[in-house]
């Protein structure tokens, strides 16, 4: 039986302001390390953690209050001048926030909080005590520290290297060297968030908590290795399923309702004239503007529902200068990660998704991207690494910027790695451009790092970034400059649920091409075909570019030779897709196929005839070129149906 029977609605009001409120303490304290005499910053932080304490103690949740309230006591005496910020103090708080954040993830699953580690609480009374943590020694590698009470001193006090050791996570690996640092990395092989593994030094969760736990143990496992509920929760990938919308757009909605209802009063009436008879201009006119009207108003009643998913960006961009701070602590860098552009709305479940995809690049920029900080001096450069995330609106996209001051990538590096790990042969690396190129970072298990560790070298983390950012509907791009730095630009559409698309027409048939793929339409004439290398190509402002079937892709008998092409480009290439004409332009509401879905499918749509149109999955059909004869029949047959 729940802990919280009775007290369900409560809990999740308490869960959905604490969660906000740590994420503001967590992006004051970034802040603090920088100004630890801000007494406006330390107010606001002992005022987040004496909020989150009595929210706590209304529902019982003693474990929670203990750690706030030594929290509270600490910034309490930090505000006084009782106490002095130093950062392996500061390491301390950080654990005690993470430890709060992982209590609200038990919370959730609607059961009282474990205790927190025993580190953390003995680190926290230590420092209330007086007993300030010192200056670490120099790291060496170690084993895996225990589970088990902090270390002891003499006298029997806290042992404040070995436990700053442990925080910062430095006894499980050193902060990589100047030399180490001055090759050019350019990946973010850094595995998804679920499976990196539970070891010391490992950061930066996709839920924004910070690295798995420093100590022996995760705060939200029970006793003897068992995973909390909350814990089985999050690895399962559970989805927040609620939204905060702003009043005004539900008073919105609810006026274009009513209008609507007026309208559809007036249409009833009308409707009952014309079939007793009354034919009349004047009754023909004024079922015109009816319609007119009733056409307007869903319009706007569509718009200000959409509207009603959109959330500022920047409730997940607060995440990220936690992550980017551990990271850069852990490797010992001087980093600040910047932020613009949080007020960009974006679409809610866009925003979910988006959340792995940032964390690799932001972890890649702050891992691989900037320098140390002795050859950034050597370089002429700050100490003090810059990284850029931006949103912005552009016509109907966001654009996300990822941006960072460091080393850059070579393009001749790029290729000669990809060659080294047999990625691509000599002969196809030759004919890459820079920008091609540089997109060979997204293969597969690209990695340029020798040496794999907790934060990178796997070889996933762009492959995953990229094919998330697919799913998307998006598309990502790369700029570098060696010695200058990186940029990865990210365009997405603004929503999910509407897709602008091109009808194509073959054999008849209908069919819809995502238009951020589409560049332009050109006609093909027979004689201007050139064969390539056994393939069909056709000469595009002095490119070459592939001619590839429809007809081919779907698996369908070729019965005359496609009179048009759609000049289409992807992340991965650029070619000319031959159709029999088309029906133009619209923007489709997408329905997806759950029992049913054939591969090349991204889903249907219905035309405003009643006729039902598929979605073409462009990567998936031309991973297959038609070679899968079960694709073929299942897409003629769901296309007939």
């Amino acid at each position: 039986m729940s802990d919280f029977a009775g007290m369900e609605d409560l809990l999740q009001d308490f869960l959905q302001e604490a969660h906000d409120l740590l994420s503001d303490v967590d992006n004051k304290l970034v802040d603090l390390e920088k100004m630890p005499d801000d007494r406006g910053l330390l107010n606001d932080i002992f005022r987040g953690f004496h909020t989150v304490k009595g929210g706590a103690g209304f529902l019982n949740a003693a474990e929670l209050v203990t750690l706030c309230h030594l929290t509270e006591n600490l910034f309490d005496r930090l505000r006084n001048g009782e106490l002095e910020l130093t950062p392996e103090l500061m390491d301390v708080i950080m654990a005690a926030t993470k430890g709060v954040r992982e209590m609200f993830g038990e919370l959730g699953q609607m059961v009282l909080p474990q205790p927190a580690d025993p580190q953390v609480i003995a680190a926290l009374q230590g420092a209330l005590n007086g007993q300030m943590p010192g200056a670490a020694p120099p790291p060496v590698a170690s084993p895996e520290p225990p589970a088990a009470a902090p270390s002891t001193g003499a006298g029997g006090e806290p042992d404040w290297s070995a436990l700053h050791a442990t925080l910062t996570g430095s006894s499980a690996a050193s902060p990589a060297s100047p030399a180490s640092q001055g090759e050019l990395i350019t990946k973010a092989e850094a595995a998804p968030a679920a499976a990196v593994p539970l070891t010391t030094g490992a950061v930066a969760t996709a839920d924004g908590a910070g690295a798995p736990s420093p100590f022996g143990r995760r705060a939200t496992d029970r006793p003897g290795g068992q995973p909390t509920t909350a814990r089985r929760a999050e690895e399962r990938g559970v989805r927040e399923s609620t939204i905060r919308v702003d009043t005004s757009r539900l008073d919105q909605v609810l006026n274009l309702s009513g209008e609507i209802g007026l309208t559809k009063n007036r249409l009833t009436s009308l409707r009952a004239d014309i079939l007793a008879g009354k034919n009349d201009s004047e009754t023909l006119h004024a079922l015109d503007q009816a319609v007119s009207q009733l056409d307007l108003l869903v319009s706007d009643l569509q718009n200000s529902v959409m509207k009603t998913r959109m959330q500022p960006i920047g409730r997940l961009f607060q995440k990220y200068p936690r992550i980017a701070r551990d990271l850069a602590r852990q490797l010992g860098k001087d980093v600040e990660l910047v932020l613009a552009g949080e007020e960009t709305e974006v679409d809610k479940t866009m925003i979910e998704d988006l959340a792995d995809p940032l964390i690799h690049l932001i972890r890649n920029a702050v891992d691989h991207g900037v320098e140390m900080p002795l050859e950034r001096q050597a370089c002429g450069k700050p100490v003090k690494s810059l990284v850029r995330l931006e949103a912005r609106q552009e016509g109907d996209h966001i654009v996300l910027i990822i941006a960072d001051d460091g080393k850059g990538m070579s393009a001749e590096r790029i290729r000669a790695k990809a060659i080294e790990k047999g990625l691509i042969s000599e002969e196809e690396a030759n004919t890459l451009d820079e920008r091609q190129s540089l997109n060979l970072i997204f293969l597969p298990g690209f990695s340029t790092k020798a040496q794999i560790s907790d934060v990178s070298g796997r070889g996933v983390g762009m492959d995953v970034v990229k094919t998330n950012i697919q799913k998307l509907n998006g598309a990502i791009e790369i700029r570098s400059e060696p010695g200058k730095g990186s940029v990865f630009i990210i365009s997405l559409p603004l929503t999910l649920a509407i897709l602008p698309v091109l009808l194509v027409i073959l054999g008849g048939q209908p069919f819809a091409l995502p238009l951020s793929l589409v560049r332009e339409i050109l006609p093909i004439e027979q004689e201007r075909i050139q064969e390539v290398g056994g393939k069909e190509t056709l000469v595009v402002r002095g490119e070459v570019l592939p001619v590839i079937s429809l007809a081919r892709l779907l698996g369908w008998p070729l019965e005359r030779y496609p009179e048009y092409g759609v000049f289409m480009q992807t992340a991965e290439r650029s070619f000319i897709l031959a159709v029999d004409s088309f029906a133009g332009r619209d923007d489709a509401v997408i329905k997806s196929l759950e029992d049913f879905r054939p591969k090349g499918v991204a889903g249907v749509t219905t035309l405003s005839n009643g006729q039902i149109v598929l979605i073409l999955d462009m990567k998936e059909l031309l991973a297959d070129l038609g070679q899968h004869p079960d694709m073929a029949a299942g897409l003629r047959a769901l296309a007939h149906a």
